[in-house]
């Protein structure tokens, strides 16, 4: 089959299927001479709570000397389905950028209903920070990535803190959030299934955008403007609430691009139809260097002039906001319409 074939292929199964068939034809035109995996690794007890790991090939050029950048992908799939398996094509993708690219499964309805999902999550992503080193990775530059009911959950760990502080983890020891036509503020619902996915009582508390208060990590939002899945004023009212409070946000609307395809997109074969595997590279790397900058100047501070007594120096001004001049912009702990960042994070009801 040629190569325009099979893309002229997977993108009629991307916009006629929803993308679960063409999955498997992007993966089929995956070549596997640039990475290598690691299948089926357990991050907690549970069948679906099993990853991949996907790292450049071991000729690949490394950028620094400490390890590479780590992405962990979720996929969505409605919070009722999906499967790692079905991504490949991602995990490969971001290891051609010379990035670490971590894809777990996460349980979804009816084993779970939310927040367990979303521990699941945060328990991947600790996971993904404890065994960086292992697969060549920098366990202080850690990525989430996530399309659609993923990009929900990637923005709920990047604002609501009680999941990866369960985790011993903390929002701020995320270096970026990236979230590909993801639903943010998709409250009331419309579907049945959904109602009891998502209890009554905890509703409020399943929107990201109740969290937003001005200490999360830098986001990328991309949206595909013929999106019929998710409206993509998800993506809109998100980044504004964002910005209103001094967030470093960037956004990317794509034209002629649907749901499904803003993901398939990343496989080489759709590239074409939308940059988004460029874009979130340039945003990985552009944090990447940002943070290098500051742990650089972060160094050259004399601590004893420093008035933050940090445990760790060389990482003050990339985790609490140090400015150079020894003063610092501490986070916020405001929790608007979701209660208090010191309640206990919430617990799965299965």
């Amino acid at each position: 089959m040629t190569r325009r074939l099979l893309t002229l292929t997977a993108a009629l199964a991307l916009a006629a299927l929803g993308g679960c068939s063409a999955a498997g034809v992007l993966n089929a035109t995956v070549s596997h001479k640039n990475f290598r995996t690691e299948h089926g690794l357990a991050y907690g007890s549970s069948p679906r709570q099993t990853l991949d790991v996907y790292m450049p090939a071991a000729s690949s050029p490394q950028s620094a000397s400490h390890g590479r950048p780590i992405v962990v992908f979720f996929y969505g799939g409605s919070w009722q389905s999906g499967s790692r398996d079905s991504y490949l094509f991602v995990g490969a993708a971001l290891a051609s950028r010379g990035l670490v690219a971590v894809v777990p499964d996460y349980r979804t309805w009816p084993e779970t209903a939310f927040p367990g999902f979303v521990d699941d999550a945060a328990a991947a992503v600790r996971w993904a920070r404890d065994h960086a080193a292992e697969f060549g990775g920098d366990p202080s530059r850690i990525f989430l990535m996530g399309h659609s009911a993923g990009a929900h959950i990637v923005m709920l760990l990047a604002t609501d803190d009680r999941y990866l502080a369960a985790q011993q983890m903390s929002k701020r020891d995320l270096s970026g959030v990236i979230g590909l036509a993801g639903p943010y503020d998709f409250l009331p619902l419309h579907d049945a299934t959904l109602e009891e996915i998502f209890p009554p009582a905890l509703r409020a508390a399943s929107q990201p955008i109740n969290f937003v208060e001005g200490d999360e990590p830098p986001v990328f939002l991309a949206a595909g403007e013929r999106d019929t899945t998710v409206d993509p004023g998800n993506t809109d009212r998100f980044a504004a609430r964002l910005r209103a409070v001094g967030d470093s946000v960037e956004v990317k609307h794509y034209p002629r691009i649907g749901h499904a395809l803003l993901v398939g997109a990343i496989a080489g074969p759709l590239r074409g139809f939308a940059p988004v595997l460029d874009d979130t590279s340039a945003f990985i790397d552009a944090q990447t260097s940002r943070e290098a900058q500051r742990d650089g100047d972060a160094q050259s501070l004399p601590c004893a002039s420093c008035t933050l007594h940090c445990a760790v120096p060389s990482n003050c001004l990339r985790k609490v906001g140090a400015r150079v001049d020894g003063s610092s912009q501490m986070p916020k702990k405001a929790r608007a319409n979701a209660g208090s960042s010191n309640s206990p994070v919430i617990r799965s009801p299965a």
